[in-house]
């Protein structure tokens, strides 16, 4: 086994190596002796060719290597789109290990022979996945009883997983040190960071218990909703490498036509699922953070609707992933929602600051500039005035925004990536089950109880944020005098920190990833205040849809009027 994990970590480590010397010799050395514009128009394949190569790695090895694929093609806020593009259909599953060796594992952690442990056990798997895989089984009738039901899944770690995940993260290390010394790199990532989120998380889902209490927590929380299942937890048959749960697979989410079939209302399922996570996020502030296909079922019920449509339930599988919304993450968004409403950049940086958007090294004035712009084009307008701005004029404005947050180097936080992953997977789904789907209808009741929990009321936070503009317009006058005798002297030096910025363009995952922070801070302002002040929140409303086109049409990485 040595041998074998000896092999794999230096398999792994020469794989980074040559990615490692190819951005030295074509970033580094041939900029140097001028060849620069050649290796940035080659750039975009030699990128899409190491993912490539990357994802053929992965699935030969599996393991730590395709979350490792999967977690790059989730950071858009630092991977260049090439990469993130390739890797997004990396799927968690690999071929599944042999019957004996799970047996064994089995075994070896509930204590006693699987005969002995269950009534039946089905030798293949139903799915196989990196780091573990899921097996039918039926309880005994006296087992069975007291819970209910009889049939379960069992979810068991592939053997000697754990030293599988030490070797691949202890190779990763390696190749994040030599990026952290590439200067472009260590100037947006801090990649030591990075790495640590991915280890904690992996780590979390190596540990079966941990999962098991996450299922029971999701439960409670949903107690009281009907329409929403958690499969139960067997304890008995459950360890840390072992997880038995109650089978519940219905039909998957993405199954459109047995939906149809099964006489449930797509529609209905679109709007229970964000409302379901809108509850997640907002109230419980925990969250299911892995909503693919396979982790969500629909489940017909014997009872009809008045409309004669199926009644049905939500089935949530697979806690290995989950997110928490922190107080930190709360008041971060809470501030976005007021520095937005005041037009306050300098509040909004500070803002990101508390959410952990923004790196040490992010050049705060420039992206004071860069908000403070976005509030003098487009505060207050209304749908109908953002609608008669030249199409031309809009699209040179988002491209100079583009590139001042060049020199931005954002990243995302694990919580908050886990969320704006989730939601984009969402955001694809409801679309998927009602083309037609209004997010706005659904997010607006929640958007008002996120400033509600806090105690006191926008309106009443607004106007103290107001009396404090005043004393700051009292003071402008003397202010003013003094800039102007400056003047007159000769004594003024006007500093001008866009001159400085290169033309060029951002990757279009930061450019989704800014749009898509704005976008969040101006229709949540607009949601909230929309009723007491119906022209502030359509300036509000009308700013999100800026964002919203910008960072679906702008933010794509092409060069406009071409």
């Amino acid at each position: 086994m040595k041998t074998i994990l000896r092999v794999r970590y230096w398999r792994i480590v020469l794989f980074f190596a040559r990615v490692t010397a190819s951005i030295v010799f074509w970033d580094i050395f041939l900029r140097r002796i001028g060849l620069g514009a050649w290796a940035k128009n080659t750039r975009p394949r030699r990128l899409r060719n190491i993912a490539i190569r990357f994802r053929a790695l992965a699935i030969r090895l599996g393991g730590v290597m395709i979350k490792v694929g999967q977690f790059l093609s989730a950071r858009l806020d630092v991977m260049p789109p090439e990469i993130t593009d390739e890797l997004a259909g990396l799927q968690d599953e690999v071929p599944p290990v042999d019957y004996e060796p799970i047996r064994l594992q089995t075994e070896l952690e509930l204590g006693s022979a699987i005969e002995k442990l269950f009534l039946t056990f089905e030798k293949a798997p139903v799915a196989a996945a990196s780091l573990g895989q899921v097996h039918r089984a039926r309880l005994f009738p006296h087992d069975a009883e007291p819970l209910g039901y009889d049939c379960v899944v069992v979810k068991i770690l592939r053997p000697n997983i754990e030293q599988i995940v030490e070797v691949d993260m202890a190779a990763i290390k390696v190749a994040g040190g030599w990026l952290q010394k590439y200067r472009p790199v260590s100037e947006r990532v801090n990649v030591p960071v990075i790495l640590e989120e991915f280890t904690a998380t992996v780590r979390e889902e190596l540990d079966y218990l941990s999962e098991g209490k996450n299922a029971e927590v999701f439960a409670t929380n949903f107690k009281d909703d009907g329409g929403v299942h958690v499969p139960r937890v067997v304890w008995s048959r459950t360890s840390r490498r072992v997880l038995t749960l109650e089978d519940v697979t219905a039909i998957k989410i993405t199954d459109y036509e047995s939906i149809t079939a099964a006489g449930i209302n797509r529609e209905k399922v679109a709007e229970r699922l964000l409302g379901t996570y809108l509850k997640q996020i907002f109230e419980d502030g925990f969250f299911h953070a892995d909503p693919h296909p396979g982790n969500l079922f629909v489940s017909p019920l014997p009872e009809k609707n008045e409309d004669g449509s199926t009644k049905f339930r939500l089935t949530f599988v697979d806690f290995g992933m989950v997110g928490r919304m922190p107080e930190k993450l709360v008041e971060g968004l809470r501030e976005v929602v007021i520095s937005i409403g005041l037009q306050d950049a300098p509040r909004l940086i500070r803002a990101y600051q508390t959410l952990g958007v923004l790196l040490p090294s992010a050049n705060v004035k420039l992206l004071e500039e860069a908000s403070a712009q976005v509030f003098d084009r487009f505060w207050g307008k209304s749908m109908n005035e953002l609608r008669s701005i030249e199409h031309r004029d809009m699209m040179k404005f988002g491209l100079q925004f583009r590139e001042l947050l060049q020199t931005m180097p954002f990243q995302l936080p694990e919580n908050l990536l886990l969320l704006g992953r989730t939601i984009g997977i969402l955001s694809g789904m409801c679309t998927g089950l009602n083309a037609d789907f209004n997010l706005w209808l659904q997010l607006a009741p929640y958007a008002k109880k996120l400033t509600e929990s806090e105690g006191n009321s926008v309106f009443e936070t607004f106007i103290d944020e107001a009396g404090g503009l005043f004393k700051t317009l009292v003071k402008i006058p003397g202010r003013a005098e003094r800039v102007l005798a400056r003047i007159e002297r000769g004594e003024l030096n006007v500093q001008n920190p866009l001159g400085n910025i290169q033309m060029s363009y951002l990757e279009k995952s930061v450019n989704r990833l800014t749009g898509g922070i704005f976008f969040l801070g101006l229709l949540v302002a607009g949601a909230i205040l929309y009723d007491a002040h119906t022209m502030l929140g359509q300036g509000l409303l009308g700013g999100a849809g800026v964002a919203l086109f910008y960072t679906l049409f702008l933010a794509r990485g092409k060069r406009p009027f071409q």
